[in-house]
């Protein structure tokens, strides 16, 4: 059953073999729609990167303001204390005639000395209490003046928000009916059994700027002896598992990935087969050292063709949705052979050579 993308671009009824001159530019179309996943999931990628950085600096906005509210609402409070503090100085020197209260003495002194250092302290405090109170007005003004500021600014920051909401719903929209498309095109390739692989250098040069250098075998060459087939995945169905799916239980592991992800040889080795059709769709099967075999299914599209070298880490195709599949995936083995039937945990495999899932 095709996806909901996949009806939108190719309704119902519309033929899905196309004519001579049509399947002639076919591995063009599939080189640029291929391209065009990969550059829209970049972009789509960063513009989500930027509405959950701006989401964020808008959190910490808001947790600013209340802190300084909080901080007024303390400053104000201790001006008030200042202000009456100040206010029963001042009542009580003028009781007292130049003494405050707290300063008046039990029983009159006839010293002169001591009468003018208990005034001399009274003013201290007087200067005291007026440096205090001068202070926290200060700061109360600049935090008011703060809390204002940054009520004047949040219309801008929702401004900013909504906008860039509106950019990561465009991009994320793109790249679905880009993922469409290419599913599409893979389904047809299928069905004319013509599943070219993708002209790398083409691709290179139409994903542009987008271009990593993981595509080139050369960059692949910088790679670990032996890697991870997809990069940014989810792990869903594993090896062994059963189900309506499988007659005898799960043959590999299964990793969650977007259509057109970038998928990777596990290890060197010699590309051996390469499938159009049946249960695993666009599939690939890679003959590594010691006679182990990896296999990389329900691809919408490969890089490589039978009896071409390829590296640890470099790019033989993209994932799909192709063959017996509920979901776009990949489907990953390990076999003895190079044919169905042979498959060992590949969980396991990987992690006995260092590489952990």
């Amino acid at each position: 059953m095709l996806c909901a993308l996949c009806l939108a671009v190719c309704p119902l009824g519309t033929p899905m073999v196309p004519d001579a001159s049509a399947a002639a530019r076919a591995p063009d179309r599939l080189v640029r729609v291929s391209s065009e996943v990969f550059r829209l999931a970049e972009e789509a990628g960063r513009a989500r990167q930027r509405y959950r950085t701006r989401v964020r600096e808008a959190t910490e906005q808001t947790a600013g303001v209340r802190r300084v509210a909080r901080q007024l609402r303390q400053q104000r409070i201790v001006s008030s204390a200042l202000r009456e503090d100040a206010g029963a100085a001042a009542r009580a020197q003028y009781r007292t005639g130049g003494f405050t209260a707290a300063e008046a003495p039990v029983a009159a002194s006839d010293d002169p000395v001591d009468l003018l250092d208990r005034q001399s302290a009274a003013e201290r405090r007087r200067e005291l209490l007026a440096a205090s109170l001068g202070e926290t007005d200060r700061k109360s003004r600049e935090l008011a003046a703060r809390e204002q500021a940054a009520a004047a600014s949040w219309p801008a920051a929702e401004e900013d928000l909504a906008r860039l909401r509106a950019e990561r719903r465009v991009a994320d929209r793109r790249l679905a009916a880009a993922r469409g498309r290419l599913d599409a095109m893979a389904r047809a390739a299928i069905a004319r059994g013509r599943c070219e692989p993708l002209d790398r250098e083409k691709f290179t040069a139409a994903a542009g700027a987008y271009g990593p250098a993981a595509v080139d075998t050369a960059g692949a060459a910088e790679e670990a002896e032996w890697t991870r087939p997809v990069l940014g995945y989810e792990l869903s169905a594993g090896y062994g598992d059963s189900g309506a799916s499988w007659a005898r239980g799960h043959t590999g592991q299964d990793f969650a990935v977007p259509i057109g992800t970038p998928v990777r040889s596990v290890g060197a080795g010699t590309v051996v087969s390469a499938g159009c059709g049946g249960p695993f769709g666009i599939s690939l099967v890679i003959r590594h050292a010691e006679g182990w075999y990896s296999q990389y299914a329900h691809l919408s599209a490969s890089f490589v063709a039978p009896g071409e070298p390829v590296l640890a880490g470099q790019w033989i195709g993209l994932s799909g949705s192709t063959g017996n599949s509920t979901g776009p995936h990949l489907h990953f083995e390990i076999r003895t052979k190079p044919g169905y039937g042979s498959a060992v945990d590949p969980v396991a495999w990987l992690r006995a050579r260092g590489v952990r899932l």
